[in-house]
């Protein structure tokens, strides 16, 4: 059974199964879209990563949630909150992954606020953000969200070092 988490006027989030690999591939898996990571995933680690948000609902009971259309319910793409190591502190941070095609209408950031709002709902004091520090429309979104940037890091990303990583973050 699917389980709704959370929703806002144009979308609903809701957790991820197995049965969506395919279509989250249409953002993972797309070298436009995984610029700013290592390498975009193969469908193998599209699985993976489902499995690792499979595993942080049952640990934490959250993770990357399935981001969906409330009008048509289909799946534009990932949003949510998981546990991340930032130099010495491990902190809640929101993400996001949308399809190319839904970029620029407002749905990442519609999605990052309300999720925002059930981190605090939930007892978390501070949330965060980080991405590459040229990945301009995210560092957007979490401006938009209310996070302030903090600085510039190296983080550990799929087994390598990724230098010039920016991190924004917010007191709930």
């Amino acid at each position: 059974m699917i389980k709704m988490v959370l929703e806002t006027e144009r979308l609903f989030l809701r957790q991820m199964t197995l049965e969506d690999t395919d279509t989250l591939a249409l953002v993972l898996s797309d070298p436009e879209s995984m610029r700013f990571y290592p390498h975009p995933f193969s469908r193998e680690e599209v699985e993976n990563w489902i499995k690792w948000n499979l595993d942080n609902y049952q640990k934490y009971g959250f993770g990357l949630w399935a981001v969906c259309l409330k009008e048509s319910g289909e799946m534009i793409g990932d949003c949510g909150i998981t546990m991340q190591q930032v130099e010495n502190d491990l902190f809640p941070e929101i993400g996001y992954h949308l399809r190319k095609e839904f970029l620029g209408k407002g749905y990442a950031t519609e999605a990052a606020k309300t999720c925002a709002e059930f981190a605090k709902i939930h007892g978390m004091k501070k949330i965060i953000s980080y991405m590459k520090s040229d990945n301009l429309q995210s560092r957007h979104v979490a401006e938009r969200n209310g996070m302030k940037f903090v600085k510039a890091f190296t983080k550990k990303v799929m087994g390598k070092d990724v230098e010039d990583e920016v991190l924004y973050m917010k007191d709930l």
